[in-house]
């Protein structure tokens, strides 16, 4: 199975806070700039017009804008992002360090802000990926979970040190993920 998944418009206001769960609007232009691509490659590859994203809006909004050109969206609380907890919508700096610092002594299994740990986070992206399907499925996602989904999907192991961890992709990328 393939998975075609762009990640969300960037969000307005999220310069230098800890973004998981919090929900933060989008450009509207940005938001259907980015419908537009994903509208395009649906074409070109004879898909049909069906997109999966998560509850935030920033994945939300652009499905609800291609259901105005008679898309229909799927929307799956398994595609929301990493989930912070108590962290989630501070600034980096107000997190204290002690707690930052256990994160990444113990980066697979410590749950920031109380929330979800890394390996959750796998749990919960293998699962979305494990779903059948009998075509490519088109999805915005969130940088967290696409690094996870492409750490999965390359056979590869979790990761336990903050090193191993890749950097985000750009807003609006597409990553293409062949599942065996």
């Amino acid at each position: 199975m393939t998975v075609i998944i762009w990640r969300h418009p960037k969000p307005i206001n999220a310069e230098g806070i800890c973004l998981g769960h919090t929900d933060l609007a989008v450009d509207p232009r940005r938001t259907r700039n980015l419908a537009y691509k994903v509208q395009k490659e649906a074409r070109r590859l004879k898909l049909t017009p069906v997109l999966h994203v998560s509850p935030l809006q920033r994945s939300r909004g652009v499905g609800e804008f291609l259901t105005k050109h008679g898309w229909q969206i799927q929307v799956d609380p398994l595609l929301a992002e990493f989930n912070f907890g108590a962290w989630d919508g501070l600034p980096w700096e107000q997190i204290d360090t002690k707690e930052m610092d256990a994160w990444v002594e113990n980066f697979a299994e410590f749950a920031p802000g109380g929330a979800e740990n890394l390996q959750q986070l796998f749990s919960r992206v293998e699962a979305w990926l494990n779903t059948p399907s009998n075509q490519p499925r088109l999805v915005i996602g969130h940088a967290g979970w696409i690094n996870a989904a492409r750490i999965i999907s390359a056979k590869q192991p979790l990761p336990t040190s903050s090193r191993d961890w890749p950097s985000s992709v750009n807003y609006g990328r597409k990553s293409i993920l062949n599942l065996a």
